[in-house]
């Protein structure tokens, strides 16, 4: 078997890729870095030339010389590679008829616990977000995130200032438990916007109420940093969405700064890494939550991957999957029963694009040319 082309599909803010063979097996991936979708779609056309003509089913070697092939590196291209190993895996399931977890070392697992990421509008009030969690343990969810970011600030900056923001925030966050009891996990998604002594302040204040884990609660760019505040908590640290590459779990975990990882199957370097990243996890005790906030494929991905690894911690559930909203966007969607996934046992990754998706859902391009601001006009990470 050769691969023969490789096809780019823009899909609402989605990038997928179809990977072509002369046996007519085509394999379906997604890039992650929806920032840059044009640059990434350049990045998988000239990868495609890495491919055609190449067996599928050497993947690992494909990778290395994806990735080994140039000096340059980064998110873009990392995205690109990401697409077509998950779309070589896909094939070479398909090929032999199994789903991927069986080419992963076979299930651990037929369903996998997910929180709840999208019923928690960023600006909702401590009542709203307490009744949002109210509607999902109803729904049969036994886990959910608030999101603790704020996008805007008041005009006289209040809402910034350290005491008033951590009392706010904490508020939030006795209100929900109060609203679920004790048989449900709370995440606490900070997404990069707390100081190193306000991420300290803020997780010794919601400690009493047992957040299952404190994502992002700086930014992560700094490893030991990350470790200093992981160190100063009793709350454990999430993070890692934003890497790139094996080498910066290895960096972080050898620091203690995490206790739970959360490759991006699609912008990390697709289902090979990120099985790699969760070994690397497993030998430091370390637990996976896949960050997954893309497209379909993107969960397909990351079922089949946890579907195979023993250190799942639980897995994020992208907002469309909530209300159906993009259910056309596939053959045939994903299954969530009683706040899990069900891991499916169709050969590849187990799902497939509709044939008319791009017409459902006209590409529309996600990113922003403008920073969040604080009050005083400066800006500030989100």
């Amino acid at each position: 078997m050769k691969v023969t082309k490789v096809e780019t599909i823009a899909v609402k803010h989605y990038l997928f890729v179809k990977v072509y063979t002369d046996e007519n097996i085509v394999g379906l991936g997604e890039a992650g870095n929806w920032g840059f979708l044009g640059a990434t779609e350049a990045a998988i056309k000239k990868l495609a030339t890495f491919i055609i003509g190449e067996d599928p089913f050497k993947i690992e070697h494909s990778y290395q010389n994806m990735y080994r092939a140039m000096y340059f590196r980064g998110s873009v291209l990392m995205s690109a590679i990401s697409a077509i190993d998950i779309a070589l895996w896909d094939i070479k399931g398909k090929a032999l008829g199994v789903p991927v977890y069986e080419l992963l070392g076979g299930m651990t697992r037929d369903k996998v616990r997910t929180y709840a990421s999208g019923m928690n509008p960023v600006r909702e009030n401590a009542e709203e977000v307490a009744e949002s969690f109210r509607k999902l343990k109803a729904a049969g969810f036994s886990a959910g995130k608030i999101f603790l970011a704020d996008p805007e600030t008041s005009v006289d900056g209040k809402d910034e200032f350290y005491c008033n923001k951590i009392s706010r925030l904490v508020n939030k966050v006795k209100l929900a438990r109060e609203a679920v009891g004790e048989d449900f996990d709370i995440i606490l998604e900070v997404h990069r916007s707390m100081s190193v002594p306000e991420a300290i302040a803020f997780a010794d204040a919601v400690t009493p109420y047992r957040p299952m884990f404190l994502e992002d609660p700086i930014m992560p760019d700094n490893p030991d940093a990350m470790g200093f505040v992981a160190d100063k908590i009793r709350i454990p640290v999430a993070t890692g969405e934003r890497f790139i590459c094996l080498h910066e779990f290895e960096t972080l975990l050898a620091r203690n700064g995490a206790q739970y990882v959360r490759p991006d199957v699609c912008a990390v370097g697709g289902i090979s890494v990120t099985k790699k990243v969760a070994a690397v996890a497993e030998a430091h005790n370390a637990l996976v939550v896949p960050h997954n906030p893309l497209g379909p494929v993107s969960s397909a991905a990351c079922i089949q991957i946890c579907a195979s690894i023993p250190n799942v911690g639980i897995m994020e559930l992208p907002g469309f999957m909530l209300n159906g909203a993009e259910n056309t966007m596939v053959k045939e969607p994903l299954t969530v029963e009683n706040g899990c996934f069900m891991v499916p046992n169709t050969p590849g990754i187990g799902i497939e694009l509709a044939e008319n998706a791009e017409e459902l859902f006209p590409a529309k391009d996600r990113a922003s040319n403008r920073a969040h601001y604080s009050f005083d006009g400066s800006v500030r990470d989100f």
